[in-house]
């Protein structure tokens, strides 16, 4: 027969290892006399501020992505300070992540513009639970606000698509409207236009995130399109037409819309997070220009050895001409910081007849001439065809403003002229004396007497 402490036993072995991650409070059904909210497919949230909207869906893609600690280190990298403990547990940890993207009655920002669609995503069950809350009129608002408060309480690590520049500090400006309701405190903020415009800019171009999620996260693997959204710039004006008419259908869209924007953000930060990642190697289908973009950013965060090598994959893969010159210019660069002299003067050789940077090699032949191979005449040559180029750009530009940089590059190209010259001639008279000469005139040089 089974003792009592045995039962317990049994108990205890059924509690989770873990608490469960906190789930979002019930929502109620909507009533008859509220359209919009049936037509949205929502239901209504109530905190101690009043009632709101949410939408709710999960979906299946794009999957859970594992972070890489490598890739967060790049992602949250910053010049001024260094992380704090806090914020690495946060973001290592993906149960603090949430997913953020609104939808506003303007751009302008300022007091008068509201986020009437706030949408936010986070991991659950392998896919992403989306949350959308609306305002179905603006006395809503801070029932909204606080629920995203306390939202953020519980995840605190914010990823955002152009959210550092225009989502969050649009809704801190709200947060402080309220003075009710304080604004809360990030651990982290990824914003992940940056890498993105960084890495895919030179084969996208534009780098919204409509543009990406066609170019880059190819949609037909994730199972989705945007054949019909809606165009951005009239998402305000819908809004306006449904608080003044009640017209509900065109917002339809703009959930949607609002949907694929946050489950783009989501698939965006797995892209990136697989080419950050330095276990992971680089698919060989990478195309070049990604490569090229890949080695800026990586330059831009300090990581010398991977922005080289990224650099020399990018050329070898078939870099397009238009970049390959930018490339061979950022190598050499690497190469003298590295302390490889030789490797540089290699690459600098190809840019010498480049109108952009040919007048940068010139001067650097020329240094790498009288430092590292002492041949004076050689350093002369190529900074005389550094001042030829320099006086064809002046002649070409047309910007007053560069004036002053162009004088600073002349008067140190004319002193290096005239130290070499110097050089040339003190070297070319010692040459012409004879060995016997040269040795009588130091043995009869009067000797100091000693004291």
């Amino acid at each position: 027969m089974a003792t009592a402490t045995d039962k317990f036993a049994r108990l205890a072995a059924l509690k989770p290892v873990r608490p469960f991650p906190q789930r979002p409070p019930d929502l109620r059904t909507p009533d008859e006399n509220d359209p919009i909210s049936r037509l949205l497919g929502g239901g209504i949230a109530r905190n101690r501020f009043g009632n709101h909207l949410a939408i709710r869906n999960w979906f299946s893609t794009p999957e859970f992505v594992a972070p890489s600690p490598v890739a967060l280190e790049l992602l949250s990298r910053t010049r001024d300070r260094a992380l704090s403990r806090r914020t690495r547990a946060a973001l290592e940890n993906p149960e603090k992540w949430l997913f953020l993207d609104t939808e506003t009655t303007g751009l302008a920002g300022g007091t008068g513009t509201y986020a009437f669609l706030v949408g936010l995503a986070w991991w659950d069950a392998g896919g992403l639970q989306v949350e959308q809350m609306f305002l179905r009129d603006f006395s809503e608002e801070h029932s909204l606000l606080q629920e995203l408060s306390d939202r953020l309480a519980a995840r605190p690590v914010l990823l955002t698509f152009n959210g550092k520049t225009f989502d969050w500090p649009l809704l801190e400006n709200r947060f402080t409207l309220t003075r009710a309701i304080r604004v809360p405190s990030l651990a982290a903020h990824l914003d992940l236009l940056h890498p993105a415009r960084a890495v895919w800019k030179f084969r996208v171009g534009s780098v919204r995130l409509v543009d990406l999620e066609r170019q880059v996260l190819d949609p037909a693997r994730l199972g989705w399109c945007r054949e019909d959204d809606v165009v951005s710039a009239l998402i305000p004006q819908f809004y306006f037409d449904y608080l003044r008419s009640g017209t509900g259908h065109p917002l339809i869209g703009v959930v949607k819309h609002n949907q694929m924007d946050l489950r783009g953000l989501a698939a965006l930060f797995g892209k990136i997070n697989s080419l950050l990642d330095a276990g992971g190697e680089v698919h060989p289908d990478t195309d070049a220009r990604d490569l090229f973009g890949l080695s800026k950013f990586l330059h831009r965060k300090g990581e010398q050895e991977r922005a080289r090598s990224a650099c020399h994959q990018a050329l070898t893969a078939g870099l397009p001409a238009e970049f390959r010159l930018r490339a061979t210019r950022d190598l050499a660069q690497m190469a003298k910081r590295r302390g490889e002299p030789q490797r540089a003067a290699e690459l600098w050789h190809e840019l010498i007849a480049d109108p952009q940077d040919g007048l940068q090699a010139c001067e650097q032949l020329a240094i790498y001439y009288e430092r590292q191979r002492r041949d004076f005449p050689g350093a002369l040559e190529f900074t005389e065809l550094a001042l030829k180029k320099l006086q064809s750009k002046v002649a070409r530009s047309r910007d007053p403003r560069s004036a002053a940089r162009v004088l600073g590059i002349e008067k140190r190209l004319l002193c290096r002229r005239d130290r070499l010259r110097h050089r040339i001639r003190k070297d070319q008279a010692t040459a012409v004396i004879p060995p016997l000469a040269r040795a009588a005139t130091v043995s009869c040089s009067p000797r100091r007497r000693r004291s």
